[in-house]
């Protein structure tokens, strides 16, 4: 867990991340199991700390194509000069705040193919809805797990992933958006299907509303709220009928889909 309001818990976290590279001598950057990640990936955020920490984070999983940038100036030289194809973003930057900075890069031509995830401990509904309006594809507040950052990196950049997905007898077909019960298509609203996707991707693990509410786009002309996930949530389970219940209800904390059994 990144807790940037608890300094010693972020030293403690970058320490522990410094020892196993350390101890690696560098071969985290292939991550665990040897493999590595090309994606182009910059970390813009102007807490040295932080940085450090995020980027050790993603070597552990096997990035290996990562660069740094502390202010808004330098964040976009870099973006013209490399094109990254994911950049997380903090919104409190020197010089070009992150909002600015998203949307300058959404409205330029040749820049626009690389996605920005929004990184800040700006929580406010507000302050989700304006990173959207910019053009981020996701927003992670700060405290956050590094396991469900490094999934919401992965599922963005999906396109190493396979095409389809199943789990149990649901079959999900990404390039068609189409989702199928033992072969008969059930349909799914836009946001349905991202939140299943999501679920699939990441099985047993927890999403909280807020996490989830993320992924519902703006462009629906009408107001997001907390309530707006639980009630998508209920009709994804009645579509899903004998399979809804698999969508399970962590109290307190949030959904996630039951990891199947052995």
């Amino acid at each position: 867990m990144i807790n940037v309001n608890n300094w010693t818990l972020l030293y403690a976290e970058q320490a522990k991340y410094e020892n196993l590279y350390n101890k690696k001598s560098g071969s985290i950057i292939y991550g665990m199991e040897g493999n590595k990640i090309n994606s182009k990936i910059l970390i813009v955020d102007d807490e040295p700390q932080i940085n450090r920490l995020i980027e050790l984070v993603l070597l552990s999983e096997g990035f290996c194509n990562i660069e740094k940038a502390y202010g808004g100036y330098e964040a976009l030289e870099k973006i013209k000069a490399n094109k990254p194809d994911l950049i997380l973003l903090d919104v409190m930057i020197p010089e070009i705040d992150g909002y600015s900075l998203c949307k300058m890069i959404k409205e330029n031509n040749s820049l626009n193919s690389s996605k920005v995830i929004m990184l800040t401990a700006k929580k406010m509904e507000e302050d989700i809805l304006k990173g959207f309006e910019c053009g981020a594809v996701d927003y992670i507040s700060k405290p956050f797990s590094n396991k469900i950052l490094v999934a919401r990196i992965k599922a963005h950049l999906g396109g190493k992933s396979s095409a389809i997905q199943k789990y149990k007898d649901i079959t999900l077909d990404r390039t068609k958006k189409a989702a199928y019960i033992k072969g008969v298509q059930i349909e799914l609203t836009k946001f349905e299907f991202e939140i299943f996707e999501t679920f699939m991707s990441n099985i047993g693990m927890t999403f909280s509303r807020s996490n989830l509410l993320s992924y519902l786009r703006i462009d629906g002309g009408f107001d997001i709220s907390e309530r707006a996930v639980d009630f998508h949530i209920v009709n994804l389970r009645k579509k899903l009928g004998e399979f809804g219940s698999y969508i399970e209800t962590v109290r307190g904390m949030g959904y996630r889909l039951k990891e199947e059994e052995n």
